[in-house]
């Protein structure tokens, strides 16, 4: 039986929770036994039905539209997406099983047995949404870093690595890890999901019902069925199954550097002149423009792109309705188009540096990032450079 199983008594019911490493050929196997021992009433798995379509259904990234993507301000978020399924893809070449292999195997012990299953994750475009939302602009920024970072390294987990991360004391570490570097997207991925899959694992009315969860679930899975049992909290996951709008503060924040911008200009025309203040704005076009452009040349964008981005920087600033990667993004996708090569090419390209340099989908999205992270890294530095001036 699997290292990590959790019996769960709920009346006359039983549940076990069986925790498994995504990306362990061991935990494909013991799914599949214990299954095929236990014979559940129903099976359930951490995944939702859309995601597991896409895994044993081959990929989409054919119907792809970058360009609407950024038009939508979305060019993060799919940034993300594809530094997360890169990072996933790599840490299973070591073990040569693909990410989700034991989810995929719990659903087909069940079919073969004739015994019906659920898919009782929340859908993953609204888990990352809502991590993405709940995150401020520095946890979006390590959170991009991190899972980019994750993505090209050179690193592969062994087998035996990869089975002590269904440990105890492995899986509390890498929590705990999780929970001070960014405990928004802990809270998130791990805590809500926790009670989300608990939720409809409850109402599996089965005498016996096998839940294969991975193994960072287990524990928090059991502790909110206990809470079901008990009448302590209900199955209601109706405040967790939405994205929520963005709040007022982060609305009034997008206008903040544009109003000290503008308002530092306008204190430096007040004290000294128009001249003082003449220069103040070309100071500033000057350092944000250059460090948007550079952010462009630095991801190879046509010139056109970059020339763009440092035209397109002082007012994407002064209007976070849009962003620079707006502006260079659409550029780069118009002058190189992404081809029918390029989509077939993308789970491998997203691997390595070089291929997310070389391939066209995933250069547009950096020329987007870059572009925008060097506008923003310009306003910061051009604010100190305002303020003196001004003053």
């Amino acid at each position: 039986m699997a290292k990590t199983v959790r019996r769960v008594e709920i009346g006359s019911r039983v549940v076990l929770v069986v925790g498994t490493a995504h990306i362990s050929r061991e935990s494909v196997e013991e799914v599949t036994s214990i299954i095929e021992t236990e014979k559940p009433g129903r099976v359930c798995v951490e995944i939702d039905e859309a995601r597991f379509r896409s895994m044993t259904g081959g990929s989409d990234w054919e119907s792809l539209d970058v360009a609407r993507i950024i038009k939508e301000g979305k060019g993060f978020f799919l940034l993300a997406n594809l530094a997360l399924a890169s990072f996933q893809r790599r840490l299973g070449a070591g073990v040569d099983v693909k990410p989700g292999e034991d989810m995929i195997a719990a659903v087909r012990a069940a079919e073969g047995l004739g015994i019906p299953y659920s898919f009782c994750d929340r859908d993953v475009q609204i888990t990352l949404r809502r991590a993405w939302t709940r995150c401020g602009v520095w946890s979006k920024a390590k959170l991009l870093a991190s899972l980019v970072s994750g993505a090209v390294t050179n690193e592969k987990l062994s087998a035996e690595e990869i089975e002590r991360l269904k440990q105890g004391s492995e899986l509390d570490d890498m929590m705990r890890e999780l929970s001070d570097y960014l405990p928004k997207v802990k809270e998130v991925l791990i805590d809500e999901r926790d009670r989300y899959l608990a939720a409809r694992i409850w109402e599996s009315r089965e005498p016996m019902v096998v839940a294969v969860v991975g193994a960072g679930h287990v524990e928090g899975i059991a502790a909110w069925l206990a809470r079901f049992e008990s009448g302590e909290a209900t199955t209601d996951t109706s405040t967790i199954d939405f994205v929520p709008p963005p709040s007022v503060l982060s609305k009034v924040a997008g206008w903040l550097v544009p109003a000290l911008i503008v308002g530092l200009i306008g204190l430096g025309f007040a004290r000294s002149g128009a001249e003082v203040s003449l220069a103040l704005i070309l100071r500033w076009v000057l350092l944000n423009g250059s460090l948007a452009a550079f952010g462009a040349a630095l991801c190879l964008a046509h010139p056109l792109s970059i020339l763009v981005a440092f035209l397109g920087a002082p007012i994407a600033t002064l209007n976070p309705f849009v962003g620079v990667g707006l502006f260079s993004g659409l550029v780069e996708a118009v002058m190189r188009k992404p081809m029918v090569r390029d989509f077939e090419r993308l789970n491998e390209d997203i691997g390595t540096v070089r291929g997310f340099y070389r391939n066209r989908v995933t250069h547009i999205l950096l020329v987007f990032f870059l572009s925008s992270l060097g506008g923003a890294i310009g306003n910061f530095i051009a604010l100190p450079f305002l303020a003196g001036g001004a003053v």
